[in-house]
């Protein structure tokens, strides 16, 4: 299979390069846009649609793909662009899982896997709102062949907008366990630390924000400066997304696992990519354990048994 080419904490990805084409003023534009490859269940030729009354434009109807029902939201109208016309002769769906979600996304060409490493993917904070997409809903860009940007597109908030999916972060256990400490997030979503430091927060620890891996390790070394001979007992745990711009979760664990003074503090992945492959990599990286997001009572569940585990 093409993900065992990658190796843990090798800080690279593999994505799916399609394009979205926009019309405006007689000319047509290119978009280039990426999805990780480990969401990617399959990509298929347009389907016949069964319409969903009373929902947006942009969702096209749903289809069952092998006794599973699936909706499927077409990309353009959903970025509010002009089509060109026959885009539809190339258009394939985008059978996606994550946070154990499955959807489909039309796009106007599905052209290729590159490999990228994490480390040339900026993130996309510059990028403000335009006529065709919101900027908070690319994660990340980078550049390719010939000068051209390929935008790394969030669709797990497309389809929280969507009301797809929405984290349980009230399920909460009737007999919270309260711990002490402080807890490192990273995750390059402000949406994903919010919901991630309340739950923390609930649970007794003082909590410490990354963006990326990189950020991440500069938290860390800021920590072991301020608590030299006690670095492990004050923190008690990480919490790390997989998918970062610059250094990605396995990457950082890799990293955090080969120096002696962080090696014993136990690292939770909380990603949204929803393959047993990815869960593989995440206990070979050092992970103590690896959840999808955002389910409230597996990820209590999971901390309180972390860091009892580890309290000397």
């Amino acid at each position: 299979m093409k993900e065992k080419a990658l190796k843990v904490g090798s800080n690279e990805m593999e994505l799916v390069d399609f394009r979205i084409f926009k019309q405006e003023d007689g000319e047509v534009y290119e978009g280039i846009y990426g999805i990780n490859v480990s969401k990617v269940r399959e990509i298929i030729r347009i389907p016949v649609l069964t319409d969903l009354p009373g929902t947006p434009e942009f969702i096209e109807g749903i289809f069952d793909l092998r006794d599973v029902v699936i909706p499927v939201v077409n990309l353009a109208k959903w970025m509010g662009i002009v089509q060109p016309e026959n885009v539809e002769k190339n258009s394939r769906v985008i059978i996606t899982e994550f946070n154990n979600v499955l959807i489909g996304f039309i796009v106007h060409e599905a052209k290729r896997i590159r490999r990228i490493s994490w480390s040339n993917i900026e993130p996309a904070a510059f990028l403000s709102s335009s006529d065709t997409i919101d900027g908070s809903k690319i994660t990340g860009v980078t550049k390719i062949e010939d000068d051209n940007v390929l935008l790394i597109l969030d669709l797990e908030s497309v389809v929280q907008d969507l009301g797809l999916y929405a984290p349980d972060i009230n399920d909460i256990p009737k007999e919270l366990e309260k711990f002490s400490g402080t807890a490192l997030i990273l995750d390059d979503s402000a949406t994903a630390r919010k919901i991630v430091k309340e739950a923390l927060v609930k649970m007794g620890f003082d909590v410490i924000e990354a963006i990326d891996g990189e950020d991440g390790l500069d938290k860390l070394y800021q920590l072991a400066e301020m608590y030299p001979e006690d670095i492990a007992n004050t923190l008690k745990l990480i919490v790390s997304d997989v998918e970062m711009p610059r250094m990605d979760g396995f990457h950082f664990a890799a990293k955090v696992k080969k120096d002696g003074r962080f090696n014993n503090i136990p690292i939770l992945f909380n990603s949204s990519i929803s393959d047993h492959f990815s869960e593989g990599r995440g206990l070979e990286a050092g992970g103590e354990a690896y959840l999808v997001k955002f389910e409230a009572g597996p990820f209590y569940d999971e901390v309180a048994r972390i860091v009892r585990a580890h309290i000397k």
